[in-house]
């Protein structure tokens, strides 16, 4: 827990000090009001007293009370600002750590733990900073100077008070035990509810088309089942609290005062006095030292999960990249749009196999190269190694006649085009999804419209309501598949770059539009290499070079022609998808 405090910042520790002088303060003059008290007390009692004295030292008391709460609501204001500061810099800090993961730490951590430990995990952290800053520190002050005030006053009330807080720390320790490994559980069984949660709403239609709402409410009422008999579980175990606190205050001002009247009923009439008026003001402090270890209690009891909320984001934070960032921001002059292969073999983090075997190629200036071959063939992995996704475990890869893994990785993306197999639009207007991201370029407005032009999307697009500022559905769920495709290629067209990866992009276009969408394509990607990856030979048939791939492994390569006669995997392809006229021509 201690560790994730290093990301408070200078202006954050300076308000903590300033508030710790604000505490200390409102200590004092807390334990200034048993004095008036007792002072009250005795010029009432003494024959002879003045009103006014009567009235001065309520005064004192008055402004004390009211100096408290004014101080107290200063150190409340300061601990919501050094909170709120907190979770803004380490959220910060965790979504700028997630955007520099590999798929291999996603797939590590899982999308819905690192949602939780985004959101719930901080909101703990914060919750302890804000409660700490105001109990942690107050409650230790208030309870040493409390006693440092009752000490010599009276051995027995003495006593009275060090029973009692004994019975509150056996309390905390018997908590701390029980609560601590379901804390740590708890927080396991969000990221579960996340999960959950997130298949269900991603997963909608296909949950409708099945008839399977009945299941997935099953599953959910299993993960909220096991969350709810965990938190009641530790809600019962600290529902505890709070009544022993309250005896033990009560228990401990009716030993004082029972004590107390022992004590007077034994003393002298002359000392009767002031054994009254020490009783009032151990009786005070006594209940300050008790709500001093009940305030310190309340956080141990939120402690043990902040702390495993805290360890969780700091696993995010410490995580070492798998993919490292080189040093090189321009490629070799006279290689734009090079793409080498050379003897690259990939392994998927903790698989038993290589999924890629020795795949060498080269794809040259303004040249098409595609690749083709069954299902888990290994087709996407290798375009997918070239913005390093993934980084190859045996072998190298040249972009513009340099290494990739010494490219800085915001260069080398900048140079590609790419258009995913599942298309994926953000909330905002079809301007801002065709436009996004940044490579050192401004797209302008036209640069939009020729773009969707070039990507056969003008049609759909300004018939929407605000043609090129219409609004966009997370996720483009309120525009077809086709149309989602169509506005992912016009992005990658808008970027201008030196090389394109088509990986899958044309598989839900009609035949008719992939085919003027393609032709398109080669006119605009003149003197731009473009790697396709296919599963329709109609895609690729005009591509300068066809690597056909089977089991992870390069089974052939040439043109459309040359493959039908000497590939076997490659005719036996051609021979599902076109007629004996079609393979004939």
């Amino acid at each position: 827990m201690i560790k994730i405090l290093r990301y408070l910042k200078l202006r954050e520790w300076l308000m903590v000090l300033i508030s710790i002088g604000f505490i200390i303060t409102q200590v004092w003059l807390e334990l200034r009001v048993p004095e008036y008290m007792a002072e009250i007390t005795t010029l009432v009692q003494t024959p002879g007293s003045s009103l006014s004295d009567i009235w001065r030292t309520g005064r004192g008391m008055l402004l004390a009370t009211l100096g408290s709460v004014a101080t107290s609501i200063i150190v409340a204001f300061f601990a919501a600002v050094i909170g709120a500061g907190f979770s803004r810099s380490v959220r910060s800090l965790l979504f700028e750590k997630v955007e520099s993961f590999s798929n291999q730490e996603v797939n590590e951590f899982s999308t819905d733990s690192l949602i939780t430990r985004s959101t719930n995990d901080i909101t703990q952290v914060q919750m302890i900073i804000v409660m700490g800053l105001q109990l942690l520190i107050r409650s230790p002050i208030m309870a040493v100077w409390a006693l440092s005030r009752i000490a010599g006053q009276g051995f027995e009330w003495t006593l009275a008070t060090a029973v009692a807080v004994f019975i509150l720390l056996i309390m905390v320790v018997i908590l701390m035990t029980l609560a601590l490994p379901k804390f740590r559980i708890m927080q396991k069984l969000t990221d579960n509810m996340n999960r959950v949660t997130r298949e269900n709403l991603t997963g909608l239609r296909v949950v409708r088309a099945y008839n399977a709402e009945s299941y997935q409410e099953d599953k959910f009422e299993k993960a909220n089942e096991e969350l709810t008999d965990t938190q009641l579980f530790t809600s019962r175990a600290m529902a505890v609290a709070m009544p022993v606190i309250t005896m033990t205050i009560s228990g401990v001002s009716l030993a004082i005062f029972w004590i107390g009247a022992f004590l007077i009923d034994a003393a002298e009439a002359a000392d009767r006095l002031g054994i009254f008026a020490n009783m009032v003001v151990f009786s005070a402090y006594a209940v300050q030292v008790i709500m001093s270890f009940m305030m310190l209690v309340m956080i141990y009891i939120m402690l043990p999960r902040a702390s495993v909320a805290a360890q969780r984001i700091l696993e995010v934070l410490s995580t070492k990249l798998s993919i490292l960032d080189g040093t090189v921001t321009q490629g070799k002059p006279g290689h734009e749009g090079e793409v080498v292969f050379k003897n690259v073999s990939f392994k998927y983090p903790d698989a038993a196999e290589h999924m890629l075997h020795s795949i060498s190629f080269e794809a040259n200036k303004g040249e098409t190269v595609a690749f083709i071959g069954s299902t888990g063939s290994g087709k996407s992995t290798v375009v997918n190694l070239i913005p390093r996704f993934f980084d190859a475990t045996e072998g190298e890869i040249l972009v513009g006649g340099i290494n990739i893994r010494d490219y800085n990785q915001e260069t080398l993306r900048a140079k590609i085009g790419y258009v995913p197999q599942k298309a994926t639009l953000f909330k905002g207007t079809v301007e801002s999804n065709v436009s996004y991201g940044d490579n050192g370029r401004d797209i302008a407005e036209d640069d939009v419209k020729r773009a969707v032009s070039i990507a056969q999307g003008t049609e759909f697009v300004e018939e929407m309501d605000g043609t090129y500022e219409a609004e966009i559905a997370q996720d483009g769920q309120n525009i077809s598949g086709g149309q989602k495709q169509r506005l992912s290629i016009a992005r990658a067209v808008a970027w201008k770059p030196e090389i394109y990866i088509f990986d899958d992009s044309f598989s839900a276009l009609d035949y008719k539009t992939d085919r003027v969408l393609r032709s398109a394509l080669k006119k605009e990607t003149a003197g731009v290499t473009s790697l396709i990856v296919a599963q329709r030979i109609g895609t690729i048939m005009d591509a300068d070079q066809i690597i056909v791939l089977d089991e992870g492994k390069i089974v052939g390569r040439g043109r459309h022609k040359e493959l039908l006669q000497t590939c076997e995997v490659y005719k036996q392809i051609a021979a599902s998808q076109l007629s004996e006229e079609e393979l004939a021509s």
